[in-house]
Formats: C-alpha cells, structure tokens, sequence
C-alpha cells in the first residue's frame, strides 16, 4: 500500500489549492476544483457508487456495504485545501528513505529540517520521510488524508473478505480559513457518523478542541499632510498600537501549551485614515473564552473613554465550538478507534486538538466527527514533512475501523 500512498501524496500535491480567506467565493479560490475534478475521475475509475460534486465544491462518493447487518454509516472526510499562511504553488517535495537521523537540507531554500529544533524526528528512524524543498509548504494537510482514505478504499474493494458496512468518502474546501462545513451537506452526505482524516502525529484520536472565536478591532483615524498635521491629524495605526500594549496579560501561542487557551495577535493592516487588528481567541473552556472576548471590549471602553465613543469597535465572529460536547454520547467511535489503533500496535494518543477542523462544526450540525492521525508534521510552513509509514498505518486503522464497526455490539 506505501507506494500507492506516495503516488497519490505527490500527485495531490502538485496541484496548487491554496484558499483564500479575502474572498467571497465557494470554494474560495478557483485552483480548488483543479484537485477536486482529478479526485472525482479517481473515485469513478475505482467503481465508487453515489457520486456527487456539487456546486460548492463537496465530491461524496460511496463503497458500498458488503454484509447485510444493518449497521451506522462511516464517512471518512479530508479536505483539498491548503494553508495560505504559507506558499502553496510549484510543491517540489523531497523524498528521504530509510532516514538514519540528523539534518535533511531543504534543497530548494538551503534551510535544514533539524531533529534540534523538531525532536518528533527522532521517532522515525528507518522511515520514510516525504518534506518540502524549503520554497513552499508540502500540502500534506490534507492531501496525505486523501491519500490515506482513497488507499484504505481500494484496499477494502481489492479484499473482499474484510467485512465493512456503507462507507461515504467526503472531500470538503476552504477548511483552513474556516469555511470547510459552511455549506456542507450532511443530509445529502448520507452518513450517521465519520472521522476526520486531518491529524498530526502516529496514534493521535482527537475527539476534544479548542472552542474558537475571531476578533476584528477597528480604529478611524483622519488623514492630514504631516507638514500641518497638529492638532488635526488622528492616527489609526497608533491607536492600534495603543490598544494591543492596553490588553491584560495574556497566554499567546508562543506561552502556553495543552489545555491552556491564547489569544493571538493575527495581523495589523491599515493606514493613518483606518486600521484594523485581526486576533484569534483560542480555549478548551468557553467561560475562558468569554473571558478573552471581555479583554477585547474592556480595552475598547477604556479607549473611547479617552478618545470618544466613535475612535473603533470590537466584533466578536465565533469560529467554532469544542466537538466533546456532542461526541460524549457517541463514546462507541472512541471505543472502535482505540480497538482498531491497539490490534495494529498503535498506542493511543487522546490529547485534545490545539486547534480546530472541518469535524467540529460538523459535529454540532448532527455528524459526530474525532479526528485520526495522518502522519504529517509542522503543518503551514517550510518545514512540513509526513512520514510514509505513518500514512500506511493510518490507512490500516481505516480498514480497522470499518470491520470494527461490523463487530461492535451497537444497542
């Protein structure tokens, strides 16, 4: 199965389909439908049944069940769309077998991909490891989850002998901006539960995440020639500026880690006439996550106290909330999951999602959604690899599930 991986893994990645979060589009970049029209071809030639592309860029397909109990329908879901925080064209990626440890040169950049600063390496010793050349991001998030369901799809038709129920395959756009479940389906996807094919390293299962909230802070300032400005010119960025250093102390990315929520400064843009501020309020709690909304707006009241009622605003955009409120009463995905992964000699690894993905919203839309692991690494950036053999073991837990949803004694 690992050289049917690989192929799919490199050719998804040398189709360009990064999103883009500035437009108004379904899917939000065009270059989208160039990987979902290829993966659509793909699941024709395979003989998948209930095929559908539909205006908004969801492609379902079906295998059919090969027992006749009356069992839960599995979807299995990824996305086609990569990151745009970092390049995502011409992917030139690297192909490292039987690594032995130490420094792997990006050949492209000339940076190093260095056990040093990502000791994960080390836990892959003899793998084989697929990076990007240093010029853009691989795409392994999440073309290596279409990879790895595709592959465990043909295995399961090639062995008739494993039994599965219906399985419904779903490839969605526009996760990475937020946007993945915007328009989703989950009545015409025909599934009663799935998983995510979008995680990190071997044996994670994530059925928690972070309840996610957006934040655009808005300053109005007015635009005089700086000759003759006193006493008429308003700043915008500076009162920008103003209300960042205002903010109580906080954790950010760089200072916490496990259960512990941040609020992140995203971005600053604008001029002197108007500027804005984009945050990103990230907690496992919602009453923490009120929390940092207050901070936003607290700072806002001590603002147009000093400079009007009318010098900016706070909006609040919720994102999407922790999926373990709906997936506690669907403890049995878990129980499946953790069953398929131990069988394999995969040890389970149950830590929360720092962050989020198409399956927590779905979850709230009536399709209970965990997450497994895909392999890849260092997502977003110049420095994100997948290990091959990580992929396969992926692959084999999906076939694992689908006989394990055969077996479970569902009441």
């Amino acid at each position: 199965m690992k050289q049917k991986l690989l192929a799919r893994l490199l050719r998804y990645t040398q189709i360009h389909t990064t999103s883009d979060p500035k437009s108004q589009t379904v899917p939000s970049s065009p270059q989208q439908w160039d990987l979902l029209d290829v993966l659509k071809d793909e699941v024709e030639a395979m003989g998948l049944t209930e095929i559908y592309l539909d205006p908004n860029g969801y492609l379902f397909a079906t295998l059919e069940a090969n027992v006749e109990k009356t069992l839960p329908v599995l979807g299995l879901i990824a996305h086609v769309d990569t990151s745009p925080d970092f390049n995502g064209k011409n992917v030139k990626p690297q192909i490292i077998e039987n690594y032995q440890g130490g420094d792997i040169l990006l050949q492209g950049s000339g940076d190093k991909l260095s056990p040093k600063d990502f000791p994960n390496l080390n836990r892959l010793l003899g793998h084989t490891l697929i990076t990007t050349d240093g010029t853009s991001l691989l795409g392994a998030d999440d073309k290596s989850g279409i990879a790895i369901i595709l592959s465990a799809v043909e295995y399961l038709q090639s062995h008739p002998e494993i039994p599965h129920g219906k399985i419904r395959v779903g490839f969605t756009t526009d996760e990475e901006i937020g946007r993945g479940a915007d328009h989703f389906d989950v009545e015409a996807f025909g599934a009663d539960v799935a998983f995510t094919l979008d995680g990190g390293p071997l044996g994670e299962l994530q059925y928690e995440n972070f309840n996610a909230d957006a934040a655009v802070v808005t300053f109005y300032g007015r635009s005089v020639h700086p000759g003759t400005a006193k006493g008429k010119m308003i700043n915008a960025l500076e009162r920008a500026c103003e209300f960042q250093h205002l903010l109580p102390p906080h954790n950010t990315p760089a200072t916490s880690e496990g259960r512990e929520g941040f609020i992140m400064l995203h971005g600053i843009e604008g001029s002197i006439d108007k500027a804005e501020i984009h945050y990103i309020l990230r907690s496992f709690s919602r009453q923490e996550l009120a929390e940092y909304n207050k901070y936003l707006t607290e700072t806002m009241m001590q603002m147009q106290q000093r400079y009007g009622e009318h010098c900016g605003k706070v909006e609040i955009i919720e994102q999407y909330r922790n999926m373990q409120e709906v997936l506690a009463d669907y403890r049995y995905l878990i129980d499946i999951a953790e069953k398929a992964m131990q069988e394999r000699g995969i040890e389970p690894n149950l830590e929360p999602i720092r962050g989020g993905t198409d399956g927590s919203r779905l979850s709230f839309m009536g399709l209970p959604c965990p997450n497994l692991f895909t392999g890849g690494e260092n997502f977003h950036g110049r420095f994100e690899f997948i290990s091959l053999e990580t992929m396969e073991k992926s692959s084999e837990v999906i076939i694992g599930l689908a006989k394990g949803f055969t077996q479970y004694k569902f009441d």
